[in-house]
């Protein structure tokens, strides 16, 4: 189990609302991850070592949160709430505390939108709390008529193989659940989609792999893709770039030597590689209906 540990502040407010995901304030209600991700941009920084043995509950959450989202609402500053921007609500033990359920409910009394990202199918447990949010949140002003909805579910895979996920992402459900999951959301007529964060060069950016996601994406009732290419950090024993290329190195070993040329120097992938990415995902959302986006401002 985690440890427990007290924290002075709950709510971030960000600088700015990024137009994908559409964060006025943050909220994490644990620190480290069990899910494992090799890629994860938390690896290379000083948080990323050995993620999944220093997880952390952020006990006094939902009392600071009481509080933050009180005043705020006081004040009318109503504005999307993203959980969780750097480790999942869902975490395999959030199944025993409830942590997350219960940050939900403080956002549903006080009204404020939420941006909910999760690998699992935990999220399941929470549509009583996720409707009643989709309903009853104020938004603020400068989103007001850009829809109906209120609360926004995103669903993260970097492949929808199950053994590739395996792979790279160990400790998270099965991409085949969140396809699943993908379209239980979509039945309940939530305003859903994939953060499609990162590719895996040459695994699951190739074309028909690309052509196998956005189609099941569309399949299973995804309104939106948002895709990204990979940036791997540091060169320790627990950063991404280490562990990925660890991996590369270990089931595909004929892609090292093209990983170690792009990453030996480099953050990300060149120049030319993202155009063509960004062409090839224009394209395919055109073919299938699918926004790069929650919505268009």
């Amino acid at each position: 189990m985690p440890q427990e540990i007290q924290i002075r502040s709950i709510l971030n407010k960000t600088k700015r609302r990024d137009a994908w995901f559409l964060d006025d304030y943050t909220l994490n209600p644990y620190s480290g991850c069990s899910f494992n991700c090799l890629y994860c941009y938390i690896r290379g920084s000083k948080y990323g070592e050995h993620m999944e043995e220093k997880l952390s509950v952020k006990i006094n959450a939902v009392e600071l949160l009481e509080k933050k989202l009180a005043t705020l609402a006081k004040k009318e500053q109503h504005g999307v709430i993203v959980l969780s921007s750097a480790t999942d609500p869902y975490l395999q033990f959030e199944k025993e505390l409830g942590l997350a359920r219960k940050l939900l409910e403080v956002i549903l009394k006080y009204r404020f939108p939420l941006h909910l990202i999760t690998k699992s199918d935990l999220v399941l447990r929470d549509i009583d709390l996720l409707k009643e949010i989709d309903k009853t949140a104020i938004f603020p002003k400068d989103l007001r008529g850009k829809t109906l909805h209120k609360a926004f579910i995103t669903f993260s895979f970097s492949t929808i193989d199950d053994n590739i996920a395996k792979i790279f992402e160990p400790g998270a459900t099965r991409p085949s659940v969140r396809l699943e999951t993908l379209k239980k959301m979509a039945d309940e007529k939530f305003l859903t989609g994939v953060s499609m964060m990162p590719t895996l060069p040459f695994i699951s950016d190739t074309g028909e792999h690309l052509e196998q996601m956005f189609s099941a994406f569309r399949k299973h009732g995804a309104q939106y893709v948002m895709p990204s290419t990979i940036t791997l950090f540091g060169n320790d024993t627990a950063d991404s770039k280490t562990l990925v290329l660890r991996a590369v190195e270990k089931h595909y070993p004929h892609l090292l030597p093209k990983y170690q040329k792009w990453f030996s120097h480099s953050q990300g992938m060149p120049d030319h590689y993202r155009r063509a990415f960004g062409q090839k995902m224009k394209e395919l959302g055109q073919k299938y209906y699918l926004r790069d986006r929650i919505l268009f401002l």
